[in-house]
């Protein structure tokens, strides 16, 4: 997701400096090039080698460091740079930044940086919450930082509250959200449907089907990435949702109806990609539920059609995809329901294809148009998703 990508990582004196060698392994692994640059009350907590053994590149402490190669390092790195995060985040260096202080090499490359600033603080709940610091940190926020709320939970000093460093995967997400890919979708508003639908035959059973919403999440995450502003509307899924994305947590197909109805009008781009019910029990009454030992029967009726009553609601410049799975006649079948439902694109995949349809990473997608058809190899469905967006953006210019 990062490759070619040039961060910087600074890091402060905190007990929480352990998490930013995990946080820079995790951007090296996504092929992002990595600097780090310590205070030297950090050196306290973490030795600077962790840093070079990870990056393969020598971690900066010192701004007048007369051993590393000739070149006025805080101004041409903090050029270079794509993102800049610090990780953790001092009460002293939020301070110094807030105040234009720069008598350090960390501080120093914060004022010359024209990225983007990402400050992550960690600190005790009471230092976190007093008034000088809270200060400090509206005034950034005012010049354009980006501050990322610290956790909730047990502290190092034993107090519980917040004060914690998040966890390395929510920093990650911030720096994709700001890096990972251009933002050709900002000012849209993108809704997307995920997961399945679930229709109770009775307080305890249900019809479901085998979505996990892998699909549709991936959509929602890279959506957001691009810049849209995501409206994520999901049936019940064991998948941490986007953090950038608003989540609306639904269970039958009726709840999800209602939901998309409600989003449709302001929407931008609309992705179908949940798994909807087909059908839903008539009644939870005894006389409509006949139960034996062997067997159960229950009078159903159809649920609504909510890819259907989109594209019958299309306003103009907006956008459709919905998603098509097939057990045969992909093409036919997909170019069907394209025409049907009214939309500008289907997204069809087989599930007797490997490495396709439910509870995978990858996906095997086929995008059909009135005009096209374009095959996608097997990929990540994070990759897929990217892709559906690029065909959607060429459908809107």
């Amino acid at each position: 997701m990062l490759k070619n990508k040039v961060a910087v990582v600074g890091v402060t004196g905190s007990i929480a400096a352990y998490k930013s060698a995990q946080l820079v392994s995790d951007l090296v692994k996504e092929g992002c090039e990595v600097h780090v640059i310590m205070t030297k009350n950090a050196l306290n907590f973490i030795n600077p080698i962790t840093f070079e053994t990870l990056t393969g590149r020598k971690c900066l402490v010192d701004t007048f460091d007369r051993n590393f190669e000739y070149s006025v390092t805080h101004v041409s790195l903090s050029q270079k740079a794509d993102v800049f995060m610090i990780a953790p985040a001092s009460a002293n260096i939020i301070g110094k930044i807030a105040n234009g202080i720069a008598d350090d090499m960390l501080s120093t490359m914060v004022m010359a940086a024209k990225c983007p600033v990402l400050i992550a603080p960690a600190m005790n709940k009471y230092m976190f919450m007093n008034s000088i610091v809270q200060e400090n940190i509206e005034k950034l926020k005012r010049h354009g930082y980006q501050i990322i709320s610290p956790a909730v939970g047990r502290l190092a000093c034993n107090d519980t509250g917040i004060g914690k460093l998040p966890d390395v995967d929510v920093l990650m997400e911030h720096i994709r959200h700001e890096i990972a890919n251009e933002k050709d979708y900002k000012g849209l508003k993108v809704l997307v449907t995920a997961g399945p639908t679930q229709e109770s035959l009775d307080p305890v059973r249900y019809i479901t089907n085998h979505s996990t919403g892998k699909m549709g999440y991936a959509i929602a995450q890279a959506a957001s990435e691009r810049g849209a502003q995501v409206t994520l509307v999901s049936g019940e899924v064991n998948i941490k949702p986007p953090l950038f994305a608003q989540l609306v947590k639904v269970k039958s197909a009726e709840d999800m109806f209602h939901a998309v109805k409600e989003n449709l009008s302001e929407s931008d781009v609309i992705i179908m990609a949940a798994a909807v019910a087909d059908y839903t029990p008539d009644t939870y009454s005894d006389q409509k539920i006949k139960k034996s030992d062997s067997d159960m029967s229950v009078s159903l009726r159809r649920t609504q059609d909510i890819l259907k009553y989109a594209g019958e609601n299309k306003r103009d410049k907006q956008v459709i995809c919905g998603f098509s799975m097939e057990t045969e006649n992909l093409l036919e079948n997909s170019r069907k329901k394209l025409e049907k439902k009214n939309c500008d694109m289907i997204a069809a995949n087989s599930i007797k294809e490997k490495g396709a349809g439910f509870g995978t990473d990858t996906n095997v997608i086929t995008l059909i148009t009135k005009n096209d058809v374009y095959e996608l190899p097997i990929m990540s469905k994070y990759d897929a998703a990217n892709v559906i967006l690029d065909r959607i953006g060429k459908i809107r210019n």
